[in-house]
């Protein structure tokens, strides 16, 4: 296990439906000894429904992700400790919310209210100190959603993935709110290979390094 650090910091793990969020945060939380804030996907009560019938349902699941996650961040900043996040609220905005939009998914109505709400809250925050961003091709997301067998994400459309990765590539280009780390899982296996674990580790740790 790694010595822990002394300043609290936000550690944030962005990416795609299927990139191993979940996996690297605990991965990281295990090695570092931090906190773990994960999406818990299961207590949703919007993510069946949406992905059903995502017209119906995109502005209740967006609205209520924005909520959870504005809140995780104040508990976090609050906390004096430091925490890995999984998922931030800068991919509902700038990602899944504009990609439901333009898919006709939800009304410009919606969206409009949605943006404003995501602005308001977005100002009483603070950035990640460190995001970890999981690039990865399609062909790589399928096989990793297949392998967990959510039965809700059995409906997930290919062109709905290839969307939103677009969105994704597009978002982190432009991303200049704080320091930033890119990891490509099609080279990658973090999870089963500790070569590849050593050199994520290694990476963040350049970076860890430079926020002291």
């Amino acid at each position: 296990m790694a010595k822990t650090q002394n300043k609290a910091m936000h550690i944030a793990v962005a990416g795609n439906i299927g990139s191993g969020k979940t996996t690297l945060t605990n991965m990281l939380a295990k090695h570092y000894n931090w906190e773990v804030q994960l999406e818990d996907m299961d207590d949703n009560p919007y993510i069946s429904d949406f992905y059903e019938d995502m017209q119906r349902w995109s502005f209740n699941l967006q609205v209520y992700f924005l909520n959870v996650r504005f809140n995780n961040i104040r508990k976090i900043r609050e906390s004096n400790k430091t925490v890995i996040q999984d998922r931030t609220i800068y991919e509902d905005a700038c990602i899944f919310a504009p990609n439901l939009h333009a898919m006709g998914l939800m009304s410009t109505r919606d969206f409009d209210n949605y943006i404003s709400l995501y602005n308001s809250l977005n100002s009483m925050i603070q950035p990640p100190d460190l995001l970890i961003y999981l690039r990865g091709s399609i062909p790589t997301l399928v096989k990793q959603i297949q392998q967990r067998g959510r039965d809700y994400e059995d409906s997930i459309r290919l062109d709905y993935l290839k969307r939103l990765n677009e969105r994704y590539e597009a978002w982190i280009s432009t991303y200049k709110t704080g320091k930033l780390i890119i990891l490509d899982i099609d080279e990658l296996d973090f999870e089963s290979d500790s070569t590849d674990a050593n050199f994520v580790i290694n990476k963040i740790e350049a970076e860890l390094n430079g926020l002291f």
